[in-house]
C-alpha cells in the first residue's frame, strides 16, 4: 500500500483559517462534528477544506459558508456599522475531532 503523502502547509493556509467563531450556536455544533471558523470573504468551499485537512490533520466531509451581515450600532449617539464577515462550517468525518482551545 502507498503510504500518503503528507502535504506541507503554505501561508495562505493560515490567512483563510484566522479563528474559531466561538458563540452559542456554534458550540451546539461540536455535537454533530461541526467547527465554525471566520474566513475572508474571497475564500472558496474547496480552499477552506484543504486548508483545514491540511493545518488540522483531519478528513472534512463537508463545508458550508454564509456571509453573516454587519448590524447597525450606535456610540455615543452616532450610528455606526459593523463589517459583513464569512463564516465556514466545517463538518467532520465521524471519529475527527479539532481542539479549537489551542492554536494552530
Amino acid at each position: 500500500m502507498a503510504a500518503k503523502k503528507k502535504t506541507e502547509a503554505k501561508e495562505w493556509m493560515y490567512e483563510i483559517i484566522s479563528y474559531p467563531h466561538v458563540t452559542e450556536k456554534a458550540t451546539m455544533g461540536s455535537e454533530h462534528n461541526q467547527i465554525t471558523f471566520r474566513v475572508p470573504k474571497s475564500a472558496t468551499k474547496p480552499r477552506i477544506k484543504e486548508a483545514v485537512e491540511t493545518l488540522f490533520d483531519v478528513k472534512v466531509k463537508g463545508v458550508n459558508t454564509l456571509i453573516q451581515k454587519g448590524k447597525n450600532k450606535r456610540f455615543r449617539g452616532i450610528a455606526g456599522r459593523q463589517s459583513d464577515f464569512k463564516k465556514a462550517v466545517v463538518t467532520l468525518e465521524d471519529g475527527q475531532v479539532i481542539d479549537t482551545g489551542t492554536g494552530i
